[in-house]
């Protein structure tokens, strides 16, 4: 069941993209169409067997990586949609970030915003509408553009996943914790989901009863990052650091315990990249960053894809 991809396996058509991203800087900004999104190319696909393969993944030399914020949303595909997922895995083997709310029912469901209204044709809180309400509803782009996509629940979204991409569950206020741990016990899914946490209580909390999940934490100084290092088994750690340049404490810390780091260049870093090309993301990898997370997945992955680190001088003796 476990697969592991080199990036030689990537498709032609990733190359030839590549090249001309670099000599323009534009990304495919399309995206799924309100019918049909270019399919996934297989060779981004990862499936893991275990949760522990999973995080031998995230500490191998797959890094870096690229989390697609959102799911990877473009100018034609609405943010936390399947088909959306499916178009950033044609970019390459992107981490698939998404949000999680509750309706009134107690249905987990894949929704940034606590209301409706931007990213559906719908209108007031999540959490007043059942999940057949919501299910009404299609997704809008955030041009406001209107697609024939419905909302997902999250075990839709798990079970698409299976075989081929992992989740990176960003799991709003107000959602129980309870309920989230239960969805991915009885999906069986602690191989193919992360859970975002923002605290030091959320993360324990989650690690006492699934002690095998992966849980990406919250840590912009070096003492947010030794308490999580000390109170959870770091090969269940991801470490986000932040929007922007890291702290090199933090980055040092992290390495030293064999935990990767994510940061988000959503904002004023992806805009600069649109500009300067990839290198603005190459230096956060020399950097020891091994995930960005972003709002331009097909950009980012260029870099990853093409990264070559720099070759480590031993000193002479």
């Amino acid at each position: 069941m476990y697969r592991l991809f080199s990036r030689s396996l990537l498709p032609a058509t990733l190359i030839v993209l590549a090249g001309g991203l670099l000599a323009g800087c534009g990304t495919d900004r399309q995206g799924p169409s309100a019918g049909n999104g270019p399919p996934p190319a297989p060779s981004n696909y990862r499936d893991f067997a275990s949760a522990d393969r999973l995080s031998s993944y995230l500490r191998s030399e797959a890094l870096p990586l690229i989390g697609a914020h959102r799911g990877g949303a473009t100018e034609g595909g609405p943010e936390n949609a399947l088909a959306t997922f499916a178009h950033s895995l044609t970019q390459g083997p992107v981490l698939l970030e998404t949000d999680v709310r509750m309706t009134k029912d107690s249905v987990l469901v894949l929704m940034h915003d606590e209301t409706l209204d931007r990213t559906t044709t719908g209108k007031g809180p999540v959490r007043a509408k059942t999940l057949p309400e919501v299910r009404g509803l299609r997704l809008v782009t955030n041009g406001g553009d209107t697609t024939g996509h419905p909302v997902p629940t999250v075990a839709e979204a798990l079970a698409w996943a299976e075989g081929r991409a992992v989740l990176q569950l960003d799991v709003k206020e107000g959602v129980p914790r309870a309920r989230v741990a239960e969805r991915l016990r009885r999906m069986d899914a602690l191989d193919q989901a992360l859970v975002i946490t923002y605290t030091l209580e959320d993360a324990r909390w989650y690690h006492r009863r699934l002690p095998s999940l992966l849980l990406s934490v919250s840590a912009e100084t070096r003492a947010e990052a030794a308490a999580y290092v000390e109170q959870i088994e770091p090969s269940r750690l991801v470490a986000f650091a932040g929007v922007g340049r890291p702290s090199q404490e933090v980055l040092r810390l992290f390495a030293s315990r064999n935990v990767p780091v994510t940061v988000g260049t959503f904002g004023a870093l992806d805009e600069r990249a649109r500009q300067q090309g990839l290198t603005v993301y190459r230096t956060l990898f020399e950097q020891g960053v091994g995930i960005v997370a972003t709002d331009e997945t097909a950009l980012a992955s260029q870099a990853a894809a093409t990264y070559q680190p720099v070759p480590t001088v031993e000193a002479r003796p």
